[in-house]
């Protein structure tokens, strides 16, 4: 009988144990939600999993292309100064402002997307040419988001849209650094690859905008394949549909 107890003795205490462990796995799982939620911005509460996704990779995006920016005036200094404006700083700003408030970019006339993006990869444009290959991409970005950059519930995004978005930038990456001019020179340099070294990091961070719209592009295909599969299951199961 007393060898019993000590067995039972040793259980108990790992039971007490385990209920305080879980206990206070709880209490710190309930501070993390709160911080989160605290951490949180009001309209989030109207946007699912899938719209902050979309938010957040539409500024992720936006960010490389104002990174690519700066690299490319950087690798082509003269671009700039062709823009009218007083330093490289305030050029990109401008650009930036023109993507995010859907404003015509002046040496681009009404051109926006792909038409844009046409005009500012031939010979034919005289003007800034950074700044206007990163406003074309900038504006086809938004056009394939509906136009906009935050997205909430009653937003409608189109995944054929942003799938033919990836493909676009793809082709405008391999254009970049193909398109010469009449004496043979590259009309932007960008990549380079030579015996002093190579300079992939334009590739790779326009590699990381076609991830993230691909990745967005088959979610949201899966969500509203998702929504034709919940309906169809709800009438072979002869379900009614929730009202409210």
């Amino acid at each position: 009988m007393a060898v019993r107890r000590l067995i039972q003795f040793p259980r108990c205490l790992l039971l007490v144990g385990t209920l305080a462990c879980l206990a206070a796995c709880t209490q710190q799982q309930g501070r993390d939600i709160l911080t989160q939620f605290g951490n949180g911005k009001p309209d989030e509460l109207f946007q699912t999993s899938v719209d902050r996704m979309a938010t957040l990779a539409m500024r992720d995006n936006l960010q490389s292309l104002y990174l690519l920016m700066n690299k490319l005036y950087l690798r082509n200094p003269s671009q700039w100064k062709q823009s009218g404006y007083l330093d490289a700083t305030t050029a990109a700003r401008q650009i930036r402002i023109a993507i995010e408030q859907r404003q015509p970019l002046p040496q681009l006339g009404e051109r926006r997307d792909l038409a844009a993006l046409s005009y500012a990869l031939s010979p034919e444009f005289r003007g800034d040419r950074v700044g206007a290959f990163i406003y074309a991409i900038g504006s086809m970005l938004v056009t394939a988001h509906g136009g906009r950059t935050e997205f909430y519930m009653t937003d409608t995004l189109d995944p054929l849209f942003i799938n033919n978005a990836a493909r676009n930038i793809e082709k405008a990456t391999w254009m970049l650094s193909q398109r010469q001019d009449a004496n043979g020179v590259l009309l932007l340099f960008s990549n380079e690859i030579s015996e002093q070294g190579s300079n992939l990091s334009f590739a790779v961070e326009f590699g990381k905008v076609v991830a993230r719209l691909d990745l967005l592009a088959q979610m949201l295909d899966e969500r509203y394949r998702r929504i034709g599969l919940n309906y169809a299951q709800s009438l072979l199961l002869m379900n009614f549909l929730p009202v409210q």
